[in-house]
């Protein structure tokens, strides 16, 4: 059975244990190294990155997006970069909301596809569409207070793919999926790779390997250690922390969150919650990011000799 049937059956079971209750709690987020406040003009947060930012949130939904925001939009002539949001498989932005709501308490517009199939990206890119005509309409609240200029595209497993899709498009400037689930990796802008050690849903070397095929761009890779498929839902568990990192350093000019990825201090390189991290030339500047070792072999189906899995896809696809 090739993995393109397998990983949409295991991620509908896994849904279905998560909502038991069986997954696993998340980590604590690591801790940044001190480095000088951003530019920008957008509040410096320190390095505590996993904590809530200085604005309020608001949302809405337009019925074919949900859009969370600070709530007072464009103090003193700012401008708010953009994320796109795609969910994970049989999920909505609901089951993401602290996270989202997370992001826009650091003065990110983010636009989530109100979609359980955000795969082809372009349910994502309809919110940057719906963001770039509010921009121009006089009289709307976001009207002249989008960045349009600073995208970065995000989402969990499926939506990690879609991500990866929509960070195809001209406008985009960096992408940062969560465990992402087939997609093509990014070919252009930045890119950070996020895997889980022990995901038996996306493998750890499948991200790895979307990681080695962006060596055009500035990307890096980086793998939670004894991480399970859906630390991401909800708040994203240590997952928040870099993420929000990455998209302060590349959409804000943060360089704070710089230095959780690149330099000789990188604060994921020497972080034992972080079983791999790699950052190649591009990203690093010549390869002076020191790195972790290397990801580990993806975790087999449970049994010892019993495949839980292959009993599961016999019975759902007879003869598959």
């Amino acid at each position: 059975m090739t993995r393109f049937l397998r990983r949409p059956t295991r991620l509908l079971l896994a849904l279905v244990l998560a909502t038991l209750g069986l997954v696993a709690a998340p980590a604590a987020a690591p801790a940044a190294p001190a480095a000088p406040a951003q530019a920008g003009g957008f509040p410096s947060v320190g390095t505590n990155f996993a904590a809530a930012g200085p604005y309020a949130v608001s949302s809405e939904d337009n019925g074919t997006n949900t859009f969370f925001y600070p709530t007072t939009l464009g103090p003193s002539g700012l401008k708010h970069p953009v994320i796109l949001w795609g969910n994970g498989t049989f999920t909505t932005p609901d089951n993401y909301g602290a996270l989202l709501r997370h992001f826009a308490s650091h003065g990110f517009i983010v636009a989530a596809a109100n979609t359980t199939n955000a795969g082809s990206g372009q349910e994502m890119l309809a919110g940057l569409n719906t963001l770039q005509t509010w921009n121009g309409q006089s009289g709307n609240k976001f009207f002249g207070k989008v960045d349009l200029t600073k995208v970065g595209t995000t989402g969990h497993s499926q939506g990690g793919g879609g991500a990866m899709a929509a960070a195809r498009d001209s406008r985009v400037t960096t992408t940062f999926p969560l465990q992402p689930w087939l997609g093509n990796p990014a070919g252009r802008g930045t890119a950070l790779y996020f895997s889980g050690q022990s995901d038996t849903v996306v493998s750890p070397q499948s991200v790895r390997d979307d990681y080695n095929q962006s060596s055009g761009i500035p990307a890096a890779y980086a793998e939670l250690a004894g991480a399970s498929h859906f630390i991401p839902a909800n708040d994203a568990g240590a997952f928040r922390g870099p993420a929000t990192a990455w998209a302060r350093w590349q959409l804000m000019g943060d360089t704070n969150g710089r230095g959780l990825f690149v330099g000789a201090t990188c604060g994921l390189c020497s972080n034992p919650q972080w079983s791999a991290y790699v950052a190649n030339a591009r990203l690093s500047g010549g390869g002076t990011t020191p790195t972790t070792a290397p990801p580990t072999t993806p975790t087999t189906a449970p049994g010892g000799g019993f495949d839980f899995w292959q009993w599961l896809l016999d019975i759902l696809f007879p003869g598959g």
